[in-house]
Order: C-alpha cells, then structure tokens, then sequence
C-alpha cells in the first residue's frame, strides 16, 4: 500500500526527472526520490538508502541538507543526534562522541586554544571535510537525493561502503 503522494516518488527510481530511462552506468549518480516535503518539514529529518549507500537527510531553518548517515569518526548515528550551531554554523551533533559536523560542507570543528596564552579565548576550527555531503533538490513537493560526484575520499565513506558498511548490497 503507498501513502499519499508515494507513487509519483517511486515511479521515478528507475527514470531521470525528464522521464528518460537511466543507463545503468550512470545510475550511481542519478536523482532517487526519498520522500514528501511536507513530510520531511513535519520531522525535520528522515533516512533513506540512495543507490546502495545509507544518508541522512535535515530540514533546518528552511535548507535541506543530505550527508552520509554514519558519522566520520566511529560510526556513529548522526540521524539520532541534535542540530546545534557553532560559530554561526549549523552542525549535527553526533550522539556517541559529540563530534560537531557542518550541515552546509561536511566540515568537522573542534574548539582550539593557545597554552601559551593564558588569557587566550577558545577558538572553532575546521579539521577540514570529513562527512561527504550530497545534493537535495525539491521538484513538485518530492525531495530527491542525488549523491556527491566529488572525486576526493572522505571520512564518511569508510562507513558507507565496503565492510563497515550498515546496508550490505544483495548483489
């Protein structure tokens, strides 16, 4: 049985937004509907498997953000953790070791001091980006996920692919 507003989410898995088949080599990096907007609005986050690997997907303050759902560090579920902002900087939270991860880039912070100065002021620093982030677009009230083309390695894939990854591939 599909809820309201799922069977035009599901008939587009196997088809591009223009309504053309995909080509199975290309299909990694095609658009997969995950859900409804007003649904995502109401819970402000939602999980979804997009092409084989596990991602989270936020609603905050009016942006979707979409990242892998285990965070860089340990694993841990970023889907159960709380958004906070940092130095104007909305970042997820991780539950397990408080891990602070920007919504916008991936990028990991941490809190830096001087020893040297003893009047020095705690300062946020980037470690750089550890949380590979993907697209989220919105066409006629679905939300659609595609994942990141960028060729670099990121943390987070450790967890999202091979055997650390949550999801094992039937194939």
């Amino acid at each position: 049985m599909l809820l309201p507003g799922e069977e035009s989410c599901l008939s587009t898995l196997s088809m591009d937004l223009d309504g053309s088949e995909q080509d199975p080599e290309v299909k990694e990096y095609s658009p997969v509907c995950v859900g409804r907007e007003d649904d995502i609005k109401k819970s402000k986050r939602m999980t979804a498997v997009v092409h084989d690997r596990e991602v989270v997907i936020f609603y905050h303050k009016g942006e979707y953000h979409a990242m892998d759902i285990r965070c860089y560090h340990s694993g841990g579920p970023l889907h159960l953790g709380e958004i906070e902002e940092f130095d104007g900087r909305p970042c997820i939270v991780c539950p397990w070791h408080k891990y602070k991860i920007t919504l916008a880039t991936g990028e990991g912070l941490y809190q830096s001091i001087n020893p040297r100065d003893p009047s020095a002021k705690p300062e946020w620093c980037s470690k750089g980006v550890k949380q590979r982030i993907h697209t989220v677009t919105v066409d006629n009230g679905n939300i659609y996920v595609t994942l990141s083309k960028e060729p670099f390695k990121c943390d987070s894939d450790f967890y999202a692919t091979g055997d650390f990854k949550v999801i094992q591939s039937s194939f």
